[in-house]
C-alpha cells in the first residue's frame, strides 16, 4: 500500500469512511484466484459493500483469474431485494437473493422478474413453498428459480441435511411459475472457528452439508443442479469444493477484525476504515476523543466475547499503519453517538495516545458491513490516475 498524500487526506471531512483501492484489489484477487483453483464459480455477496464500483471490481478480478462462470456483469447475491432493484438496474441480471422470503415480498419479487431479472430465492419450509407456489400459479409470467434452504451448522435458518421434510418442501416447489433449482447453505460457525485447521474443518462441514441435500433431492426424483455455498472464512480455507456448484462470500473484499481474529486476514489487509480527527483529551482517564463516535464506527463489537477484544475499532495513523509497538495497542473502547474514546487496550489511563487536536487517524472496523451501514459513500484512495474518488454506497430494504 502506498502512502496517502497527507494533504489529500487533509481535505476530507470526519468522520469518513475510507477505502483502500491496493487493498481491496489484494482481497479480490485472493478469493478469485482460491476459486478458480477449486472450479467452482463465485457469485460474491453485494450486501457488504452495497456499491457497483465493488461489484464492478469484483467481476473484473473473476476474469481476470478464470472463475467458471464469470462474466461481467457477473452473478451476485443480495439481502435485500432494494439492492436487487439497484443492481439490476445496473446492468446485473443473475441475483439470488439470499434471506428466506416472507409473502409480502411476492410482490417485489414478481416486479424483479418481469424486469427481466434470473432472480433465485430461498426458503426453508412446506408452508414457505406452498405459499410462493400459489402466489406463482396466480399469473406470474416469469419463472422464479427456487433454492432450499439448509442448515449445516445449526446456527441459523435451513432445514438439517437429513430432515425428513425435505423431499415434501421439494415436492411443493412443483408447480407453473416455480423451478426448483437445488439448495444453498451458509455455515455461520465458521465465525467461532480459529485457525487453519478449524477453518479448514467447518468449510468441509458446510460443503459435506449441502452436497448430502442434493444427493437427497436427486435421490427422491428432483433436480437439483444448484448446490451454493458460501462464506469468506470457509470460502478460503476449503481443501476441495466437489459436488459444489457456487461459493458465496461477501466480506471478504474489505475484510475487517473479525477475519483478523480468525486467521482469515491480517490487520494490513483490510481495506475499509474510519478516518477521524482527534478533537480533544481527558488526560486523568487517559482518553483521547475522536469525532467517530458510534453513529460512524457502529456498535458491532465483533468476537470480543470469543477471541480479540478490539473494543469499537482498532486505531492506526493515518496511514492506516495499526499504531502501537507491535501493533493493536490503541483501541476506541466505548463511544458516544459522534465522540469516540480511544485507549490503550490494556486499560492503564497512564498510558495515553497524546497527540494534537487535529490529528487524523483511521479505526479499523470489528465488522465491515455494519460500519459501512452507517456511511453515504467511500472515499477511496489510491486508484490509478485519480486522487481520490468517491464511491456511492445505499441502504434500505
Amino acid at each position: 500500500m502506498a502512502d496517502a498524500d497527507p494533504a489529500l487526506l487533509g481535505t476530507i471531512e470526519t468522520p469518513a469512511l475510507l477505502l483502500d483501492a491496493a487493498r481491496l484489489q489484494h482481497n479480490l484477487q485472493r478469493m478469485a484466484r482460491q476459486m478458480a483453483a477449486l472450479g467452482v464459480r463465485l457469485r460474491p455477496h453485494v450486501k457488504t459493500a452495497k456499491c457497483l464500483e465493488v461489484a464492478q471490481a469484483c467481476d473484473r478480478a473473476s476474469l481476470a483469474a478464470g472463475v467458471p462462470g464469470a462474466a461481467e456483469p457477473g452473478p451476485i447475491t443480495v439481502s435485500t431485494l432494494r439492492e436487487a432493484d439497484r443492481f439490476a438496474a445496473a446492468g446485473w441480471r443473475d441475483i439470488t437473493y439470499a434471506v428466506g422470503l416472507s409473502p409480502n415480498k411476492f410482490a417485489h419479487v414478481q416486479r424483479l422478474l418481469e424486469a427481466g431479472v434470473a432472480l433465485t430465492v430461498i426458503l426453508d419450509s412446506v408452508e414457505a413453498a406452498r405459499a410462493l407456489a400459489a402466489a406463482a400459479a396466480a399469473g406470474w409470467r416469469r419463472p422464479v428459480q427456487v433454492l432450499v434452504e439448509i442448515d449445516a451448522d445449526g446456527q441459523r435458518a435451513g432445514l438439517r441435511p437429513e430432515a425428513a421434510e425435505l423431499p415434501a418442501v421439494a415436492a411443493a416447489l412443483q408447480g407453473p411459475g416455480l423451478r426448483l433449482a437445488g439448495v444453498l447453505t451458509h455455515c455461520g460457525g465458521a465465525y467461532h472457528a480459529r485457525g487453519e485447521a478449524a477453518l479448514r474443518a467447518m468449510a468441509e462441514q458446510e460443503r459435506a452439508a449441502a452436497v448430502h441435500a442434493a444427493a437427497r433431492l436427486r435421490a427422491a426424483g428432483f433436480e437439483a443442479p444448484v448446490v451454493s455455498v458460501g462464506s469468506t472464512p470457509t470460502a478460503l480455507f476449503a481443501a476441495q469444493l466437489d459436488g459444489v456448484t457456487e461459493v458465496r462470500a461477501g466480506v471478504h473484499v474489505f475484510m475487517d477484525l473479525m477475519m483478523a481474529s480468525l486467521g482469515v486476514c491480517r490487520a494490513d489487509e483490510i481495506a475499509l476504515s474510519v478516518l477521524t480527527s482527534v478533537i480533544g483529551q481527558q488526560p486523568q482517564r487517559g482518553w483521547t476523543l475522536v469525532d467517530a463516535g458510534w453513529m460512524a464506527l457502529s456498535r458491532d463489537r465483533g468476537l470480543a466475547g470469543e477471541f480479540d477484544d478490539y473494543g469499537l475499532g482498532l486505531v492506526c495513523d493515518a496511514q492506516g499503519r495499526v499504531l502501537g509497538e507491535g501493533g493493536g495497542e490503541w483501541i476506541v473502547s466505548a463511544a458516544n453517538q459522534e465522540h469516540g474514546i480511544v485507549t490503550h487496550r490494556s486499560g492503564d489511563a497512564t498510558r495515553r495516545l497524546d497527540l494534537p487536536v487535529g490529528t487524523l487517524l483511521r479505526v479499523l472496523p470489528n465488522h465491515a458491513c455494519a460500519t459501512a451501514a452507517q456511511h453515504t459513500h467511500y472515499e477511496v484512495l489510491g486508484l490509478p490516475g485519480a486522487a481520490l474518488q468517491r464511491w456511492p454506497r445505499f441502504a434500505g430494504w
